[in-house]
């Protein structure tokens, strides 16, 4: 188990972490402007597989700095923590913002990717394909408890916040993300400890990225033309819409989807079990 600086091409620091040992297993965390999560999805593989954690640039405890947020320096980003660790080919697993930089960089680097694993994404569609019913449900999990939806509405309102305020927030819109209600503060508290901060600047850039280059057909004849396994694994309970994936499921050749029933939006908290197994069948590929 160490923990290790990776020098990208324009001198950014990113921190990494590599544990267990087998099959080489590169995480791609969620966000955009997050930091590694995965410590306990890594430790599910300790006997299997040499995972890789690594923290995005500008993010967590990879070095601060001014960018540029876009989807193809963080693809190179990435591809320069794989040269790192020397792997030749490794199994990609990301995870919402995560999974679509692990498609992105699965396309344009195939021969590097030896199966894909992509979970709790919103698929290769336009945002209007999954981002208003994910607003509606939201609001509505959130205002189960009136009081917290005012909170977070309070909060959002504000034009800053201390780095408190900032946490406070956070867990409030990450406590919808678990269907088991009453341990979802528990669940989003762990999230946000240790506490590094939201690279907003990244999160809204890479956003609104999204919004310009997903839902193109160039996009859906890419996938088309990926000739590799790909596992998509979803929580039935995760509040963007399932069905949303279904574009990428269309145009992949060669792809598995595990659907886990009264799961979430992070999958292997809520059911470690059956994911464990769906990502013990892909590293086996």
């Amino acid at each position: 188990m160490t923990t290790e600086t990776v020098t990208t091409d324009d001198g950014v620091r990113l921190w990494a972490h590599r544990s267990g040992r087998g099959t080489p297993l590169v995480l791609c965390h969620g966000g955009p402007g997050l930091w590694d999560m995965f410590e306990d999805l890594a430790a599910m593989f300790d006997g299997e597989a040499t995972t890789v954690r690594w923290d995005q640039r500008g993010c967590g405890r990879s070095q601060r700095c001014d960018g540029p947020w876009t989807s193809e320096r963080f693809v190179a980003d990435l591809d320069a923590v794989r040269a790192h660790f020397a792997l030749e080919r490794m199994v990609l697993l990301g995870h919402s913002w995560g999974a679509q930089l692990a498609l992105s960089y699965a396309l344009a680097h195939p021969e590097r990717v030896g199966a894909l694993i992509y979970v709790s994404g919103t698929g290769i569609g336009p945002d209007a394909d999954w981002h208003p019913a994910f607003r509606a449900n939201f609001l509505a999990r959130l205002g189960e408890v009136p009081e917290r939806l005012a909170r977070w509405q309070e909060l959002t309102d504000r034009p800053r916040l201390t780095e408190e305020e900032d946490r406070e927030r956070a867990v409030l819109q990450w406590s919808i993300e678990f269907e088991d209600r009453e341990r979802a503060p528990e669940h989003a508290g762990r999230m946000a400890d240790p506490w590094f901060g939201i690279n907003h600047e990244s999160n809204k850039a890479l956003n609104e990225e999204r919004k310009r280059a997903w839902g193109t057909p160039e996009l859906y004849a890419a996938c088309q033309a990926l000739d590799l396994p790909v596992l998509v694994v979803d929580g039935d309970r995760d509040i963007r819409p399932r069905s949303a994936v279904d574009s990428l499921e269309r145009a992949l050749p060669r792809v598995r989807r595990v659907i886990l029933p009264g799961a979430g939006h992070l999958p292997w908290v809520e059911d470690p079990k059956g994911f464990r197994a769906a990502v013990a069948n892909a590293l086996a590929w």
